[in-house]
Parts: C-alpha cells; structure tokens; sequence
C-alpha cells in the first residue's frame, strides 16, 4: 500500500515540478511572474485540444508548449519591455488564461482522450525490479512510471547542471541577482530575460498538458485545480534549486492525493479538511521560508525590480 501511494505521489507531482521549473527560470531571470496558473490552463487546454485532432502525443505536447510560451511572451512584453508592475501582470496573466481555457473549453467539455492515445503513455513495466530484495520495491516507485514523469525528472536534472555548471546559467542568476551590473559586464540582459521567461513557459505550458492527457485524461474546467499557486510557494520552499524541486513535488503531490488514500481506508475524516491540506501546507511554506535568514534560502536580489537601463 505504501508503494504505490509513494508511486501515486510522484504522478500527481509531475505537473507540480513542471510549473515549479517554469516558475524557477522566470524568477532567476529576476521576474515574479504570478501567472504560472495562466500558462498551465494554457497549455493543457492547447495541448488537450492537439490531441483530440491529431492523436499524436509528440504535436499535443508542442502545442502546449507554445500556447505557454504565448502567455509567458505576453507577461514578458509588459513586465520586460514596458516595465509594468510584475506582480500586477502576472496577476493578469492568470486570469486571461484562466478566461481563455474555460471559453475554449467549453466545446472540449465531455471529450475523452482515445485508448489509442493513452497507450503512449502508460506505465513502463519492469517486473526484474519486484524480484530484487528490498530495494526492488523502493526503485520501482521512480522506473516504473509513464515516460512523461520521465521526462519531468530529466529536466529538472538538466535544469541544475544549466544553472549551476553552465556559463550561460551563471549568467542567468547573475542577471537576477543585480541586474545592473550583469548589463555592464556585456550580458545581454533583456535577451536572457526573454529567453528564460518563455522557457518558464514553455515548461508550465508541459505541466498544464500533463494534466489534460495523463492524469485525468479529459477536459475539466479549472483542471489545474490552484496547483500553478503551489508552484510559486515551492519554488520558495526548494531554495531555488531544480534539485529540490523533485522532492518538493513528491511531497506536495503525495498530500494532493492523500484524501483519496484516506477515504479509501474508510478512516473517518473530513473530506473537506483533506482537501484544505496542500493548500495549507501552502500558507505553512510560505510562513517557514520567510523565517529562514540563510543566504541559500534567499531569493534573486534583484527579484521584482524592473530594470531600465538609463537609471543604472
């Protein structure tokens, strides 16, 4: 029972980690964007759509790429080059995307993905793993799942060794941390702005399809259910670091379903309590890391700051 709780975990992280890494870039690249929301509903309407038309996982995926990088291009062009209030126009982000999914939606509702469609992304089976003591059961938590958990798993990986062992990462926080001074030393500061801003996109744009085409897989209004806010409080929670960020979506997805798992038992609790918990463990991260004085836990200096290069 435990195992396949942790392994239920892990599924219902994966949108989590996605929308956590989008919303990592956006930050390194010194922009609060509040409209992880926004650019999942994006990509999972877009992305769920695709595959409705094209039964093809590979198109339904780019295309929920692009509609979250359409949404971060929208953030990016108000709060990069016209300098509005980062906060405000991730706010309105959200609810554009928010708007945009449920008005499209509207002729996907009911719309169920085909067999055929979903066998792409089945679980892989490795039945070597149960043979082995011990650990054969532990491992088979992480390698056997569908390959789009993989695929989760190896961006965050990837992400860390761009931020923390690449030229162009060191850039990339140095742009966040003083943006000024990034400009002076010859970096390109509005081009890695841009850049990683739709990267951020482009991956909560993944995180939102995961949703549509895995987890459910149909069209439901508000199929993200708040998780894109849960993503801005764990990138707080995992300092940052694309590291962390798999066991932080780990955590969160396991208290995601965690009323399932206790309904299931028939222990006598309140559903509604068990619905409250991710989202209070929500209030609980953002509470404990705004104690934590350390220089690791601290966000990017120059994080919500516009920047106008004349004023440096």
């Amino acid at each position: 029972m435990l195992i396949l709780f942790l392994k239920s975990a892990v599924i219902a992280g994966t949108p989590l980690l996605f929308a956590i890494l989008g919303a990592m870039f956006n930050e390194r690249a010194g922009n609060m964007n509040l409209g992880i929301e926004g650019m999942m509903l994006l990509g999972a309407a877009a992305g769920f759509q695709a595959a409705i038309y094209s039964n093809n996982p590979i198109i339904a995926l780019v295309f929920a790429m692009i509609f979250g990088s359409l949404g971060a291009l929208i953030y990016a062009f108000l709060a990069v080059t016209l300098r509005t209030n980062q906060v405000v126009t991730g706010l309105t982000l959200t609810i554009f995307g928010t708007g945009l999914a449920r008005f499209h939606g509207q002729k996907l509702m009911g719309m169920v993905l085909p067999e055929s469609f979903s066998q792409h992304f089945k679980p892989l089976s490795m039945p070597f793993l149960h043979k082995i003591p011990v650990l054969g059961p532990i491992l088979s938590v992480f390698f056997e799942q569908d390959l789009f958990v993989y695929l989760g798993f190896a961006t965050a990986i990837l992400s860390g060794i761009y931020l923390f062992r690449t030229r162009w990462g060191l850039n990339l926080r140095a742009v966040g941390e003083n943006t000024a001074a990034a400009d002076a030393s010859g970096i390109n500061v509005t081009l890695y702005k841009y850049v990683h801003i739709l990267l951020g996109g482009a991956l909560c744009g993944l995180g939102g399809a995961y949703l549509s085409l895995v987890f459910v897989p149909s069209w439901q209004e508000n199929i993200t259910s708040g998780r894109g806010w849960i993503a801005v409080a764990l990138v707080i929670f995992t300092s940052w670091n694309p590291y962390k960020a798999i066991g932080g979506a780990i955590l969160f997805g396991g208290l995601d379903i965690l009323g399932f798992r206790i309904q299931s038992l028939n222990i006598p609790v309140n559903q509604y309590f068990l619905r409250m918990l991710p989202y209070l463990a929500t209030i609980l991260v953002i509470i404990f890391g705004s104690i934590r004085k350390s220089s690791k836990h601290t966000p990017p200096k120059d994080l919500g700051n516009p920047y106008f290069r004349e004023e440096r």
